[in-house]
């Protein structure tokens, strides 16, 4: 089983630049997929960046050029930097971990980009 904590998130400026840690429990989380999704409320969950275990990253239209997901295997972390924040980056971000048949899921933190 995989627990995730995330931080990092606060309010922040447009323009201004916040960085997300996914602090992982448990070894396999270095072999796991790792996504960030956020949500804001009335509308679906949405993805917006995801690296697999090997590096390879993938993120959303809306975020490529200035999102930029990374992992540390050594410190059993996945991060999120974002930079040029804009005020519709405002949500609640999540990471999802996925081992398996087996989607684990953090507890969110609120990102609020003021215009």
């Amino acid at each position: 089983q995989v627990q995730l904590v995330e931080s990092g998130g606060g309010l922040v400026q447009a323009g201004g630049s916040l960085r997300l840690s996914c602090a992982a429990s448990g070894r396999i989380f270095n072999s796991c997929p790792v996504a960030w999704y956020r949500q804001v409320p009335g509308k679906q969950r949405e993805p917006v960046a995801a690296i697999t275990s090997g590096g390879s990253t993938n993120y959303a239209d809306s975020v490529k050029g200035r999102f930029t997901i990374s992992r540390d295997n050594a410190k059993n972390t996945v991060y999120l930097q974002m930079n040029s924040l804009k005020p519709e980056d405002t949500a609640v971000y999540y990471c999802q971990a996925t081992q398996g048949v087996f989607a684990y899921w953090g507890q969110g933190t609120q990102v609020t980009v003021s215009p």
